[in-house]
């Protein structure tokens, strides 16, 4: 194993009616004027908003709101955000809704700390050295931003989808209620279930050495999110699939599932931005669609976890060599993603790409990661073509 720090510094309220709460916990902390951030017409329409604000009014905290946060959060409604605050003298952002709002609610925090642009930080072009307080509370399990240092930003202009990690912005507080995700979509409860597995996967497919409770963890949670995945197919309203999916949504995303590895993959993940940048999928199903080309033109070097991962999570039986094995591990969980509607190409996603398109997602990944990205194989220009190739040309 490798040296690791795990550092979880957010405080987690979980279970049923907790959101009634936030107007006491953001209380505690002595923020007297928040920023209520959330997304589309649903959170007004569910009364969830109104609760919110009612919260707030009942523990005297002054607040200004701001909606239309979309699936893709972009760099102009951040700036909308920004300014509101800065005019509004906010003292903390609270983010109401999935990992689309509270990625814009990072974005804002550490904007409001700096005097450059904001998308500096998602450029590369400078580090955060402070960051407004955040709170959430959770609508969507899925991202796992409630609990990770991580923030995905969409350039609304050039069509760049950038993400940003500092420590500085991970939520003070996580209020977690699985009841406020009953009134999901189902294609968008199985979005989030595949983001989930998607994000423990990018920890497990690594070269090097790892921890054995790591992987157990991880494996156990891949299980687990499979398994309840199905019950919300079949039963959306069952709270305690629900319960299990938000735990697990936080889980995989704040690094636990990585911990003694020595490097993360993330390969599908920035090979998917590029596609949701430009064409503005669901970033859950573009890792779907991904994640089998991706996986077919790695496995061989990475043979050893992708066999392990076969046996240990997708119980394919141990018969045949161990490219056998793992190639039978990487069709189950293809399968497996079919069973929740969710697709397994890019032409499953509705696109139609020349191979021009295909050429300058590559370029752009390709630039986005100075040439090199991955960590189960190494890839470059070439392989993110051929692999964007792949999963076009699936059928």
């Amino acid at each position: 194993m490798d040296n690791f720090e795990f550092y979880a510094p957010t405080r987690m309220i979980f279970g049923k009616d907790t959101h009634l709460q936030v107007g006491k916990i953001i209380k505690e902390y002595g923020f007297k004027k928040v920023l209520v951030h959330f997304g589309g017409n649903s959170a007004k329409k569910s009364g969830l908003l109104d609760t919110v604000l009612q919260a707030l009014d009942q523990e005297g905290i002054a607040y200004v709101t701001l909606g239309g946060v979309q699936a893709n959060p972009t760099l102009s409604m951040a700036r909308q955000g920004i300014e509101l605050c800065k005019k509004e003298g906010v003292e903390m952002v609270l983010a109401v809704g999935g990992g689309s709002v509270i990625d814009a609610a990072k974005a804002i925090s550490y904007a409001l700390c700096y005097e450059g642009d904001v998308w500096d930080f998602y450029a590369g072009k400078a580090q955060a050295q402070k960051a407004l307080p955040v709170g959430v509370v959770l609508t969507l399990a899925a991202s796992g931003s409630e609990l990770s240092n991580s923030s995905v930003i969409t350039n609304d202009r050039t069509h760049e989808k950038r993400g940003y990690n500092s420590d500085l912005a991970r939520p003070v507080f996580a209020v977690m209620n699985p009841e406020l995700t009953m009134t999901l979509p189902a294609y968008q409860t199985a979005c989030g279930c595949c983001d989930i597995i998607m994000h423990t996967l990018e920890r497990y497919f690594v070269q090097g050495p790892s921890m054995e409770l790591t992987d157990a963890l991880a494996e156990g949670l891949l299980r687990t999110v499979m398994a309840q995945s199905l019950i919300l197919r079949d039963h959306p309203d069952d709270y305690d699939a629900r319960a299990e999916i938000m735990w697990a949504g936080s889980l995989s995303h704040n690094d636990l599932t990585g911990l003694g590895h020595c490097a993360r993959d993330f390969a599908t993940h920035r090979l998917e931005h590029e596609v949701s940048g430009l064409y503005d999928v669901a970033h859950g199903a573009g890792l779907t669609a991904l994640w089998g080309s991706w996986a077919r033109y790695v496995y061989k070097d990475c043979l050893p976890r992708f066999c392990r991962f076969a046996l240990h999570v997708m119980n394919v039986p141990e018969i045949g060599s161990d490219e056998a094995i793992a190639l039978k591990g990487i069709e189950a969980l293809e399968a497996f993603f079919a069973s929740l509607s969710m697709p397994i190409s890019l032409k499953e996603l509705g696109l139609i790409l020349s191979d021009e398109d295909l050429r300058t997602l590559a370029r752009m990944c390709s630039h986005t990661a100075k040439d090199a990205l991955g960590s189960a194989k190494v890839l470059h220009e070439k392989d993110m073509y051929t692999i964007y190739k792949a999963a076009y040309e699936r059928t």
